[in-house]
């Protein structure tokens, strides 16, 4: 069945996760990634090892990195988080591309009339500059990382922060994300959501997450969507 037979969803906004479903970040993340381990005398990791580790925030990452070769502990995170900040804030954006049908899907969304926001577990430090580097910064009313509330995804604080902000009820705001963390999300704050296929997903079928739709862009769930 295609979009245009598809029965329209109806919302007031729409919130969407950033690494995997706007921005493909690997390439940047890996770089820093890598760079930090050598730096620790470790082993580089292959680049799809990594694309595995990304969605739960930066120090998911790094502890997940330093776990390759025995159980990473506290103080050997604390040592490599800020290796992996200094590698990043020099390759934020430099290699990062924005996915397919992204730039067609926010026109038809912000057409229709819809508040969108940008909701991710990326450090605002980092989010802010990359955004604004590849040209979407300006089409988000909001933009919320994973440091700026107590609680980042899966909890459905940022969500709930961002519908009352705009004012709009959960159940007509749409969250777009590609992975577990987005949906547990969604959720838990009573919000409808639709998964991309081509994210990070942490290693798991898009399929198995129980999602309301799985839509092969952000051009294809703007199809999908009526203003309400």
């Amino acid at each position: 069945m295609g979009a245009a037979e598809t029965p329209r969803l109806a919302v007031k906004g729409v919130m969407i996760d950033l690494d995997g479903t706007l921005l493909d970040t690997v390439p940047d993340l890996a770089e820093a990634a890598n760079a930090m381990l050598v730096e620790l005398g470790r082993s580089p990791l292959p680049v799809e090892a990594l694309k595995s580790y990304v969605g739960k925030g930066i120090q998911n990452l790094v502890w997940r990195c330093l776990s390759q070769e025995g159980e990473a502990t506290e103080a050997a995170v604390a040592q490599a988080m800020p290796l992996f900040r200094r590698h990043y804030f020099a390759v934020n954006g430099r290699r990062t591309t924005i996915f397919p049908g992204v730039v067609a899907g926010l026109d038809r969304m912000q057409a229709m009339g819809l508040s969108l926001a940008c909701i991710t577990n990326k450090a605002a430090d980092f989010t802010e500059p990359l955004l604004e580097r590849v040209g979407l910064r300006a089409r988000f009313r909001m933009v919320v990382s994973g440091d700026t509330l107590p609680e980042k995804k899966p909890h459905p604080l940022p969500l709930l922060h961002v519908c009352r902000s705009l004012g709009i009820e959960p159940r007509h705001a749409l969250v777009i994300g590609d992975s577990a963390n987005d949906v547990q999300a969604a959720r838990a704050a009573g919000c409808p959501v639709f998964c991309v296929p081509y994210g990070y997903s942490e290693g798991r079928d898009v399929r198995d997450l129980g999602c309301d739709a799985i839509v092969s862009s952000l051009e294809e769930a703007a199809c999908r969507l009526v203003a309400a």
